[in-house]
């Protein structure tokens, strides 16, 4: 079965204090309803991707807030994967698409962060890691923990961890919803403070609100770009009990069941929007996807392939780094984003590559255009 994106919208991601959470989702449905030029009887489902409105905005039941913008009420259930919400939230919808009970339907992300000081913040996503094995521990601590297992068994370095943060800087410049247009050097990610040791603050992607929405459909259409194949991956939550340390095993099977499905090889994938919620989380991601042998991501981003005129294009929306994390729509936003570019004819195939707390949960999808 052929499933077609045939509208998609991302708002301004960013802190959006004039916004509210019902604010996001009324401009995410208008927006998507308005790209894909359909009137909104046609939507017969809605998935809601979202990770913690419950704790952020004090407004859990979700679904229902969406499903209160049309005047037909269609059936809506929230999606909650941690930061992975938004690619579960996709896959659900195509499950049901494939499974012939609807044939469009919407997905929409949102989180609204700002609602809460920097330390409150900070707790909620917390409850992503293990709160029995890791109770105590940040996103930043956990992953620096990673980054530091690879700088001493690759050999990655301090300015090879900046780089990433350069590259996504330099790619947001082109993209208006980004929260962070603006370039940084080197030395200027080098000498930020630090956080937890080795990442520092440019390291880390910022607390955002946003949200973004895709409407998918099995009918007949003139759009252009279809999912082609996803995949989950599972693996422990808590970074203890993993087997390896310098791999998220979550990415490369989501990435393995995506191809299968896609019938296609990681050749055919020309740019890939990968979940750089720090630094070193775009290194182990295009490894973990196969894009580059284990040890060799850090160098290979350093030395500009992952750039316009590179292997393969990595991140042009700017990432979580620059576009910013609004956790609920990033994954949404990578699928919505990569289908503006393959409408505008910029790639044939790209992946959308979204990951839940530190590696328990992870989604791929792969997008491309449309099949004869």
């Amino acid at each position: 079965m052929d499933i077609k994106v045939i509208g998609h919208y991302t708002g301004r991601f960013g802190e959006l204090w004039e916004q509210s959470l019902t604010d996001l989702i009324k401009e995410g449905v208008q927006g998507v309803l308005a790209d894909a030029q359909i009137d909104q009887s046609e939507i017969e489902a809605i998935f809601v991707a979202n990770k913690a409105g419950g704790s952020f905005n004090e407004q859990r039941h979700l679904g229902a807030l969406v499903s209160e913008q049309f005047t037909h009420f269609p059936p809506a259930m929230r999606v909650e994967g941690a930061c992975a919400s938004g690619g579960l939230a996709v896959a659900a919808a195509s499950q049901a698409l494939m499974s012939g009970l609807y044939k469009t339907v919407l997905v929409l992300g949102v989180e609204k962060m700002t609602d809460v000081n920097t330390g409150e913040a900070s707790a909620i996503l917390a409850t992503a890691a293990s709160r029995e094995k890791e109770y105590g521990s940040t996103f930043p601590s956990l992953y620096a923990l990673l980054a530091n297992y690879h700088m001493v068994r690759y050999g990655t370095t301090r300015e090879q961890l900046s780089s990433v943060v350069v590259k996504n800087h330099r790619h947001a410049l082109t993209n208006p919803k980004a929260q962070f247009r603006k370039e940084f050097t080197i030395e200027q990610v080098n000498q930020s403070p630090l956080v937890a040791s080795p990442l520092r603050l440019l390291d880390c992607s910022p607390i955002s609100d946003g949200v973004a929405a895709v409407i998918l459909s099995s009918k007949p259409s003139s759009r252009r770009t279809q999912i082609l194949g996803f995949g989950q991956g599972q693996d422990t939550l808590a970074l203890m009990d993993r087997q390896d340390l310098s791999q998220l095993r979550a990415s490369t099977n989501a990435m393995q069941q995506a191809l299968s499905r896609a019938h296609i090889k990681l050749t055919d994938i020309q740019a890939a929007e990968v979940h750089d919620c720090f630094s070193i989380a775009e290194i182990l991601a295009t490894e973990d996807l196969g894009f580059f042998p284990k040890g060799e991501a850090a160098a290979a981003i350093e030395s500009g392939k992952t750039t316009i005129g590179g292997k393969v294009i990595i991140n042009p929306s700017g990432g979580l780094k620059a576009c910013g994390h609004p956790v609920g729509a990033t994954g949404v936003k990578q699928v919505a984003f990569l289908s503006k570019l393959i409408e505008a004819g910029q790639f044939d195939c790209a992946a959308a590559h979204n990951v839940g707390g530190s590696g328990a949960t992870a989604v791929v999808t792969i997008l491309g255009e449309k099949r004869s």
